[in-house]
Formats: structure tokens, sequence, C-alpha cells
């Protein structure tokens, strides 16, 4: 009966999405139209989107592991997202949303070589590059955590689980583009907020309040301190957990739902949305680890990630179960169908149209994205397989590789105007380059790889100001007009 009534909650929520996706397959006639909604999203659709697409699977699976696992001092990965996630809003959404119009440029890729007038061309496909790379292992994330979810609720194979995940989510963002993704991400980052206030809420009741979960920490030797450990090591692993605001100013598929508001003037009402639903949704969050500390003391380590599902399953019945569990569906969906339109928009904007094929038509281009979603889709759907991937380490490895090479050359795009396509591609190169290489060699066991890619690659662009500044008065006057 419980199995049954859960599959009937999840087809029924699959065939909703479907409708959307086929809904938006007949509005979908321009390119534009299928990477970015054609600059026509609302207030609440650019809000919900942007989160939703933002706190992927790991807001309710990887989280509530970590700090299960690893106590309260996890809780720096929650306020550092917060301040990131507020600092975006107000710095970053209002200016790119001009800039990237003023320029003509509907992906980041060709906003950086539109922004700087690079000759060379080097700065997009560069950028396309580093974007394919990162979001195919992101979305690997979210394949990785259907997979687990399908896995626990059904008790399927976890190689087939990762499959029919992937086709599910490619199906719709396939059909429907953009503007099917946002309008899925409205209904997705509603279901995901609910389900997050409620579930920690009654666990927490249900085990005797925080006192209980105090006590469960100190007998299982987790810590209940908000500083994890003491002297140098604490103050990196503080320092790290924050960091991970820094991502967010490099984040592609957060940048475009900034570019995709139909009225700049409609930022201030979307970031105040935003920032309530994060706020919240990091908060329940924290708190679903915690109270699961106390909840399955003998839950082993590698069962972490799977302690929502766990809770959901003991605290509701099968009917009103299926529909809590198809939240964590739709935060994986929500966050993969956003990483797939992007690097479906770099294959197509930033490769096909300006090399293979320029005079392709908004037909042609709008097929290659198809193909490409498809494409990507099968590349992360066979990288989430690797037995030793978690969904936040991965989705930590691209976060940090995309704050490290993308977020100061946004800044600097948007606010510097002496950065010169050299100065943007220097740094970009050599954050993607530091994150990797601090990653693979070890040291991002003490610190999170974006903070030395993400200064490094500031200091870079700086130190070229300095010595190579922008005199390209087009450029100059473009960014004057921005003001």
């Amino acid at each position: 009966m419980a199995q049954t009534a859960t599959v009937v909650t999840f087809i029924v929520y699959l065939i909703f999405l479907m409708g959307i996706g086929t809904y938006f397959y007949r509005k979908t006639n321009k390119i534009e139209d299928y990477l970015l909604g054609g600059r026509s999203m609302g207030t609440w659709v650019t809000a919900m989107s942007a989160q939703a697409s933002d706190m992927s699977g790991w807001l309710l699976m990887g989280l509530p592991g970590a700090v299960l696992l690893g106590g309260l001092g996890e809780i720096w990965i929650a306020v550092g997202l917060l301040i990131g996630t507020v600092c975006n809003w107000l710095l970053t959404a209002p200016r790119l949303r001009r800039y990237t119009e003023e320029t003509d440029s509907i992906t980041l890729a060709t906003f950086f070589e539109n922004r700087f007038q690079d000759p060379t061309g080097l700065l997009r496909i560069i950028s396309a590059v580093i974007i394919l790379v990162f979001f195919t292992i992101y979305a690997s994330s979210g394949m990785a955590g259907a997979g687990l979810l399908f896995e626990v609720m059904f008790g399927i194979d976890y190689t087939l689980a990762v499959f029919i995940g992937c086709i599910v989510i490619v199906a719709y963002t396939f059909l429907g583009g953009f503007m099917a993704v946002c309008w899925t991400d409205l209904f997705q980052g509603a279901l995901m907020f609910f389900t997050i206030l409620i579930v920690p809420l009654l666990a927490l009741q249900g085990v005797g309040g925080m006192e209980s979960v105090a006590e469960a920490s100190r007998l299982q030797d987790i810590s209940f301190s908000l500083i994890p450990g003491t002297g140098a090591a604490a103050l990196l692993a503080v320092i790290s957990a924050a960091a991970w605001g820094l991502g967010y100013f490099g984040q592609p598929h957060i940048l475009a739902r900034f570019m995709s508001i139909k009225d700049v003037n409609e930022l201030p009402k979307s970031t105040v949305i935003a920032s309530v639903w994060v706020t919240i949704s990091l908060a329940g969050a924290v708190l679903a680890g915690l109270v699961g500390i106390a909840m399955y003391p003998d839950m082993p380590g590698g069962d972490a990630e799977r302690v929502f599902i766990y809770m959901i399953n003991d605290l509701f019945n099968p009917w009103i179960g299926g529909i809590l569990l198809a939240a964590i569906l739709s935060a994986i969906m929500s966050t993969i169908d956003s990483q797939l339109l992007v690097s479906s928009s770099a294959l197509t904007e930033d490769f096909y149209k300006k090399v293979i094929r320029k005079d392709a038509t908004e037909a042609q281009l709008i097929w290659i994205g198809r193909i490409s979603v498809v494409l990507i889709s099968v590349i992360a759907a066979l990288l989430s397989l690797r037995p030793d991937s978690t969904i936040l380490g991965l989705v930590a490895y691209a976060w940090g590789g995309f704050g490290a090479a993308f977020g100061p050359v946004v800044l600097m795009a948007l606010f510097s105007k002496r950065t010169t396509w050299k100065s943007a591609l220097a740094g970009m190169v050599t954050g993607a380059v530091v994150s990797v290489v601090w990653k693979e060699i070890g040291l991002g066991a003490h610190l999170y790889e974006i903070v030395p890619g993400f200064i490094l690659n500031f200091a870079v662009m700086m130190t070229c100001n300095r010595f190579i500044p922008q005199e390209n008065r087009r450029v100059l006057k473009t960014f004057r007009s921005m003001r």
C-alpha cells in the first residue's frame, strides 16, 4: 500500500511537469525563448526559479547529511549561502539585467565577449568549456540524488534509478526550454519550501525538543558547538564553510534568472521573496540534520544523505509522504534542468552558432539545444554512477569551480571600467586552474578551493589592470551608461 501510494503520487506529479513542458513547447519559437524565456519572466517566477535552481537536492539531502555527521559547526555553510544569496540579488542582479540587454547577450559567455569586446573569441570559448565541464559534474550530483531517492523509495537498483531520473528530467527540459524550467521551478520551489518547513518541526517535536538533540549529540560525540574544533584548523573550517557564499557571483544558472526578468524594476520584490525563501529553507535543512542525530542514532555514515527521506517515511502516511518526497525530487529537478539548459546554451549559442554554423536558423538552433540537453544528461548520469560520489561532494566541486572562475570576472565586468578582455581571461583561467589543482592535490581537505581560486582570480585581474588598462572607447561608453 505504501509503495503504491508513493508511485501514484510521483506519477501524477511527473505528468504535471510534462504538461508544463508540452505547453511551453508551443510557445518556444526563437533561440532566445528556449535559452532565456524571451526576457519575459515575472517577479515570483524569477525569485522562486532562481532559488529552486540554486538549492538542489543537496538542500534536502546533502546539507542535512553533513549536519548529521558533523554537528552544528556545519551551519556556517548555511550562513555563507544566505549572505551570498542576498548580496548576489542586491549587487549583481540589477546591473547584470541591464548590461546583458545593452550588449545583446543571452548567455554568460557571450556577455563576457561582448562586454569586454574580445576580438579573439577566447573569453567566450573558454567560458563555455568551463560551463560544460563543471555543469556536467554539477548535474551528476542531481542524478545521484535522484538515484538515491528512487532506490530507497522503490527498492530498485541504483543504476536503473539514476537513468529513470535522467529520462524524466530531460523530457520536459527538452520540450519547453527556459520557460518550462522556470515555471516548473515556481511550483517546485513552493513544494520544497512547504516540506522543509513542516518535516523538521514535526520531527523535532517527535524526539522531544532541542534538549534531546543536544543529549544525543553528546552521547554520539558529535559537536554541538558553532566552532568545529580549536585553533587554526577550526578557523579554516569556518572559512571553508562560509566561503560557499562566494560561489553565487559565478553560478551561470542563477545569473540567467537575473537576465530573464521582464522589468529590472521588479527585482527588489524578487529579492525580498528570494531572501525569505532561502532563510527559512536553509534553517529547515540544518534543523533536519540536527534532529536526525537524535532520531537515528545508529545510522551508518553512508546513509546520512538519506535522513530526510527516512524522516518522511516514518512521520507521514504514504499519500502525504508521497507528496513530501516529491519535494526532494523537485529540489533535484529544479537544479538539473537549469544546468542542462545553460550547458545546452554553451554548446548551441557559444560553439555551434559562433564557430560551426554562423547562419543557422532559429529552428536549427533550438533543435541543437535540445540534442545538447540529451547528450549532457547521459554524460552526467554516467558520472553519478561512481561509487565514491556524494551529493554534497559533487556540488562542492562544481560550485567552487564556478565561483573561482567566474565570480570575480562577473563582478569586475559589472563594476570595473579598467578591466580588459585580457585581464578577464587571465583571471578566469587562473581561478579555474587553481580551484582544480588545489582540490586534486588534497589541499581542499584543509581549505575549500573556492577561497584561493577566488582570491587569485581577483589578484591577477587587478595586476593586469595596472599594466593593461581599458582604452576601448565603446566599452567605456557602455560602462558609463550603466550608472
